[in-house]
C-alpha cells in the first residue's frame, strides 16, 4: 500500500499468519517480507512460544490475527522499528476496525473498559468478564454502530460496528465486543454455537485504517479496502 525508506504498509489478507506461532509450519507474512527486502531479516525483536521456541519477527510491529484481514505497518530498518515501537507503546497509533457482529446493540456506541485476562475456560481464551485468570491488562475499545440488518437467509439481526481499540491487547476488540454481549460474527473462540450468518468463514473482522507519524516525522492515514466477504455483506444493509 505504501513505501518509503523506513517502512512498507501492507494489506494483509485473511488466513495468512503474520509470523509462525511455533505448532505449525505454513507461509507467514514475514517470509513474503525476507524475500522481498533481505535487509530486514535481523530488524525487531523475537518472540517466544509457549513451547519455548524463539521465532524470529522480522520487520513486524505489531500483528494482526490469522483471521484478520486489513492494514500493518512494517519495519525495514531497527532505528524505524525503535520509532514506531514507541508510538505503539505510548498509544499514539491510531487504529480503525469494521466488523460484523450479532444482535442489535442497544445503544449507539461507547466505550468499553475492561481488563482483560486469561479464561477459565478449556481451550484457554481471553476474557474481559468475571471469572478472568491471571493478571489483567487495562483495555479501552470505543466503538459505534454503523448499520443494523439482518441476515437474508435466517432473518437473525447482525450488526456492523465500528471499533477504535485505544490499547493493544490481544484479541481485544473480539474479547470486548463479546463483553457486551454481540460477538463477532463466526468467531470460533468468542461466538461459540452461534450460527453462520452473511456468508462469512472467518471472523468478521478487518482493520481499515492505521494511522500513526511515520519516521521521516509525516503523519499519515492509511486504508485498507474492504475484503470481498465484507463488501459482499454490506449489501445486506440499510444505513441506519
Amino acid at each position: 500500500m505504501y513505501e518509503d525508506d523506513d517502512v512498507l504498509v501492507v494489506n494483509k489478507p485473511a488466513g495468512l499468519i503474520a509470523h509462525s506461532d511455533g505448532r505449525t509450519v505454513e507461509p507467514a507474512l514475514v517470509d513474503w517480507i525476507v524475500e522481498h527486502y533481505p535487509q530486514t531479516k535481523d530488524v525487531g525483536e523475537p518472540w517466544v512460544s509457549p513451547q519455548g521456541e524463539v521465532i524470529a519477527r522480522p520487520g513486524l510491529v505489531h500483528r494482526l490475527d490469522r483471521a484478520t484481514s486489513g492494514v500493518m505497518v512494517v519495519a525495514k530498518t531497527q532505528d524505524a522499528y525503535a520509532f514506531l515501537k514507541q508510538q505503539f507503546q505510548d498509544r499514539l497509533v491510531e487504529k480503525v476496525y469494521r466488523a460484523f457482529v450479532y444482535g442489535h446493540p442497544k445503544q449507539d456506541g461507547g466505550v468499553i473498559e475492561a481488563e482483560i485476562g486469561r479464561s477459565s475456560t478449556v481451550p484457554k481464551r481471553w476474557s474481559a468478564q468475571f471469572g478472568a485468570r491471571g493478571t489483567k491488562r487495562a483495555a479501552i475499545t470505543e466503538w459505534r454502530v454503523l448499520r443494523r440488518g439482518a441476515d437474508p437467509e435466517t432473518g437473525e439481526k447482525v450488526s456492523l460496528i465500528e471499533a477504535r481499540p485505544k490499547t493493544g491487547r490481544t484479541h481485544q476488540i473480539r474479547v470486548h465486543l463479546k463483553a457486551i454481549h454481540h460477538p463477532v460474527l463466526f468467531d470460533p473462540l468468542y461466538a461459540t454455537g452461534k450460527p453462520r450468518l452473511l456468508g462469512f468463514s472467518r471472523p468478521a473482522l478487518h482493520a481499515l485504517q492505521l494511522s500513526l507519524t511515520l519516521p521521516s516525522g509525516k503523519w499519515m492515514t492509511f486504508e485498507a479496502p474492504l475484503p470481498e466477504d465484507f463488501q459482499r455483506a454490506v449489501e445486506f444493509f440499510a444505513p441506519s
